[in-house]
């Protein structure tokens, strides 16, 4: 991992850890209208998804599976989101999320539709422990 690597403090501020895998800082986001992961490589200066170094893009296209595998098994969405977008924050993000039919925001993007809902303790700390459980 890059020594100088920093999460960028809107993400720091928006999420909470749940693991650090080969490449990636895992985070969730903390709002609880969705399952919703946060994959961060752990990398120095990136932006956009093509700033990846070859390397490291195998690594980067199994952690998304294994987080939407995850989230698939632990939750059953209707559907898997994947996205990188980076417009607000600059760091090179991905956003895994299991989405429903039955979701506020259904069918279009989660984003501005309703205001995050952070966790409480208690159910950050089942959530947490639910994905940790399930192989984050």
């Amino acid at each position: 991992m890059a020594e100088d690597f920093q999460l960028h403090e809107r993400l720091a501020e928006d999420t909470v850890e749940v693991a650090r895998w080969t490449l990636s800082r895992v985070l969730l986001m903390n709002d609880s209208h969705y399952p919703w992961l946060v994959l961060v490589p752990q990398r120095s200066g990136l932006r956009d998804f093509d700033d990846l170094a070859e390397a490291d893009l195998p690594v980067m296209t199994g952690e998304i599976l294994r987080a939407s595998r995850l989230l698939k098994a632990a939750f059953r969405p209707d559907k898997m989101n994947v996205a990188a977008l980076g417009n607000q924050v600059p760091q090179l993000h991905l956003h895994v999320i299991a989405r429903f039919t039955a979701d506020a925001a259904w069918p279009g993007p989660v984003w501005g539709v309703r205001p995050p809902e952070p966790y409480t303790p208690e159910a950050l700390a089942e959530r947490l422990a639910l994905l940790r459980g399930a192989g984050a």
